[in-house]
């Protein structure tokens, strides 16, 4: 592999890698917005927006992995010069988004009455449930936004999504600012106001979305003639054999998280709501090489799909190369601006003093997250999941879950306990998944 290949295959995934990340990066400030001005009312808002997010992430990850096989089958099929098979998975990643959608809704809603089960701070419990509902109504538009999206960036077209995605960030900003403190002659509606807004804000993306795609020439071209005809069932087995183990992978290492936040919720209000925080800015800046990844992974597709296998090599360690910088400039980031990054979101000195240890332990997992991630996406480029999805059940289920609970609960470590347990599976992960790519890509000379 020489150094020319490798850098003109960094170029290439850069160039689609950007509008997704900036896309990536913007939806997760929507999350971080809520946060930082639910913040401002009190910890204890903040600690049930936490503990709501995170049951809600566990259903919305299943949801992403369903989805994801849009991007991985549209960049073949285009790869391979077959335009119209494009059109017929986003058609069928439609009607998955439709239907799981619904489903998660369902079980969302039904999971609402019974949030006592989680045995969180009564104080939370009581505030949560009206924001926690509305975030799960939003499931289905979500997905049918992911669904779309993939298929614009799969199809070369990454840009407008991301600005709609930009625009819906402003418009949930503004709608948290009069709604949850009260503007323009709106009462104030505190945690509740931030459901409302973030409902409002994906629904309305989603509708922007749809309109584009049916206006813009390049996707309109490849998009179906019969949006209602009869759905084939080879081609949603073909999905749902990327989708599932994909979905589990995703459970795996979001469940893990999801745990861990049930867990601070154990020690109680204040080590929830510093959780939130170190987990609101490592998700933020995990969103940068989520974008990479997810272009890696697509350039990966379309390559395999035209039969250049030469490629494989370059295409995915170059985008793992480019991670691992990645990362190591937001670690140095944490460990320098810790204290003033937990300043932003609250004003209580215990919260702000436990979120500055915990932002230290993300700043040395950020490095094994971007490993994993990307090592993720560019095996699933190759349609490999089963082991992948092993790989990653060890370093949450195994690891991270289970050394959170003895160093954190049982032992003597609490906060940081749980974290670094955390970190120490991702380190698994990022490890494993990275053989595996280089393993199914080797040729013997």
């Amino acid at each position: 592999m020489s150094q020319p290949v490798f850098l003109r295959e960094l170029r290439l995934t850069l160039a689609l890698a950007l509008p997704i990340i900036v896309g990536q990066v913007s939806q997760m400030l929507m999350g971080l917005t809520d946060s930082v001005m639910i913040g401002r009312t009190g910890t204890v808002p903040l600690a049930a927006s936490a503990f709501g997010g995170n049951v809600f992430s566990v259903f919305y990850v299943l949801g992403i992995g369903l989805m994801l096989p849009v991007s991985v089958l549209v960049s073949r099929a285009r790869g391979a010069s077959r335009p119209e098979e494009c059109g017929e998975y986003l058609r069928h990643g439609i009607a998955l988004a439709l239907a799981f959608g619904a489903a998660e809704t369902l079980v969302l809603l039904a999971l609402g009455l019974k949030l006592a089960w989680f045995s969180q701070p009564a104080e939370v419990l009581a505030i949560v449930n009206p924001f926690y509902s509305l975030i799960g109504i939003s499931i289905t538009p979500v997905l049918l936004y992911l669904a779309m999206r993939q298929y614009a960036e799969a199809m070369g077209r990454p840009w407008v999504p991301m600005f709609i995605m930009l625009g819906g960030v402003g418009l949930n900003a503004f709608l948290n600012w009069v709604l949850i403190y009260g503007h323009l002659g709106v009462p104030a509606l505190g945690l509740t106001g931030a459901g409302i807004s973030t409902l409002s804000s994906r629904t309305l993306g989603t509708l922007v979305l749809l309109g584009w795609i049916h206006l813009d020439p390049t996707l309109r071209r490849a998009l179906p003639g019969r949006w209602f005809a009869r759905l084939d069932g080879a081609r949603l087995r073909e999905m749902l054999h990327l989708g599932l183990p994909a979905s589990g992978m995703l459970l795996f290492e979001s469940g893990a998280f999801a745990g861990a936040a049930i867990m601070m919720g154990w020690l109680g209000a204040v080590p929830l709501a510093s959780h939130q925080i170190a987990i609101s800015c490592a998700a933020t800046t995990f969103m940068f090489l989520l974008g990479l990844s997810a272009a890696a992974g697509m350039r990966v597709s379309a390559a395999l799909g035209a039969g250049e296998a030469a490629r494989l090599r370059p295409i995915g360690f170059s985008a793992l190369g480019l991670g691992v910088l990645l990362a190591g400039t937001f670690m140095l980031l944490y460990l320098a601006m810790g204290r003033r990054v937990a300043g932003w979101f609250v004003t209580d000195a215990a919260v702000i003093a436990l979120a500055t240890q915990l932002l230290v332990v993300t700043a040395l997992f950020q490095v094994f997250d971007g490993g994993q991630v990307i090592g993720a996406a560019i095996l699933r480029g190759l349609s490999d999941v089963r082991v992948p999805a092993v790989i990653t059940f060890i370093a949450y289920w195994v690891i991270a879950i289970p050394g959170g609970y003895l160093l954190g609960i049982r032992g003597p470590f609490g906060a940081l306990g749980i974290w670094s347990a955390l970190a120490a599976g991702l380190a698994f992960a990022a490890i494993f998944l990275g053989l595996r790519f280089a393993r199914l890509t080797h040729r013997s000379p």
